[in-house]
């Protein structure tokens, strides 16, 4: 099905960021230190560093590190959304274009428990022993497995709804063909 403009009917969309405390944590530790250096060397005109850098290097550091890497990160978020011709995924802004699983590369489909650190060696665009993995967090997911042999892993937070709505446009497309 399609709307007035030529669109596929999204059927259920889910959005999801990267929300755990401790990988910010993580990525502040050089954030911080990078606001600091700057903020030492460029404002007070104090050296950072046993051999710091030139201050324009410095300003470089602070506008890709203190200011750049937090915004991509507060960016990046893991689209998903079932369609009545298959399910659509993004890695944004990594992927501007939406990747698409079409029903009829799709053998099977179910919602699982999973570890995104043991079987895929951690979170974002992975791939594993499973097959590629999309996910930020969590351990639910749409398992698919594809008809040329390779599984495909999409993280949700939502699993009823996105199963509901994945098992609907399925059976719906599958009908229709």
């Amino acid at each position: 099905m399609q709307d007035m403009n030529g669109q596929s009917i999204v059927l259920y969309k889910e959005i999801q960021r990267f929300t755990q405390w401790w990988l910010w944590v993580i990525l502040l530790v050089p954030v911080a230190l990078t606001w600091y250096g700057a903020y030492l060397q460029l404002i007070l005109k104090k050296p950072f560093g046993n051999h710091p850098a030139p201050d324009s290097v410095m300003l470089i550091l602070w506008i890709i590190f203190g200011i750049g890497l937090p915004l991509l990160f507060m960016k990046v978020r893991l689209e998903t959304e079932v369609r009545y011709k298959g399910l659509y995924v993004r890695f944004y802004p990594f992927q501007f274009k939406f990747r698409a699983i079409l029903y009829d590369d799709i053998e099977s489909y179910e919602i699982r428990t999973y570890s995104g650190l043991k079987e895929y060696g951690g979170y974002g665009i992975r791939y594993g022993i499973q097959g590629k993995a999309y996910n930020v967090s969590g351990n639910q997911g749409m398992q698919l497995k594809l008809k040329k042999g390779k599984d495909f892993l999409v993280g949700t937070q939502d699993p009823v709804p996105f199963f509901n709505a994945m098992d609907s446009a399925f059976k719906s497309y599958k009908r229709s063909i």
